[in-house]
């Protein structure tokens, strides 16, 4: 008899730890708010985050002015098929460069999961473009999953490169005789 007290005790600490990691989920699960957005990473940061909590309008107001800016309705139409996909991929923020004419380029590694429960993940260096409009800043070029590619289109001021953060240097192939 002593040893089924015994379990029973093991097995309820353990039920109880699970509807304490169960809770502790959901409770989390909708915690992230909006961050102040007076910096071009602010402005990725709840941009990305406006789509994940599927705040479209929010999102779309984040979008600058341009030749080729989709309409709400096209953007809205992106996700719907999935031609942007914010739940394919996360983001880490890197280096900003601002530039003296208004704009900034921003450094993104996006982390992309496999799909599969057991497969890894793998990073992708990209870089997104903000400007600063009517003093606000807004966007003009993300990757994709988070972008559409038809949207602004070849949009790069006059005059400028976008820095593109190379991957980490790979060691080279050894030739074999």
């Amino acid at each position: 008899m002593k040893q089924d007290r015994f379990l029973m005790v093991i097995l309820g600490v353990i039920g109880a730890l699970v509807v304490i990691a169960l809770v502790l989920f959901f409770v989390r699960q909708g915690s992230q708010a909006y961050g102040p957005d007076d910096a071009p990473e602010g402005v990725i940061r709840n941009y990305v985050l406006a789509l994940q909590k599927g705040d479209l309008q929010k999102a779309y107001g984040y979008l600058g002015e341009g030749e080729n800016k989709p309409t709400y309705l096209r953007f809205q139409q992106s996700l719907t098929t999935r031609q942007v996909d914010p739940a394919s991929a996360s983001m880490r923020i890197g280096k900003t460069d601002i530039f003296a004419d208004g704009s900034a380029s921003v450094a993104l590694t996006l982390l992309h999961n496999s799909g599969d429960p057991f497969g890894s993940t793998f990073t992708d260096q990209q870089a997104a473009t903000v400007v600063k409009q009517n003093g606000n800043w807004k966007l003009s070029s993300m990757p994709y999953p988070f972008w559409a590619y038809e949207w602004y289109q070849g949009q790069v001021p006059q005059g400028k490169t976008v820095p593109v953060y190379p991957a980490p240097a790979q060691p080279a192939p050894t030739a074999t005789p």
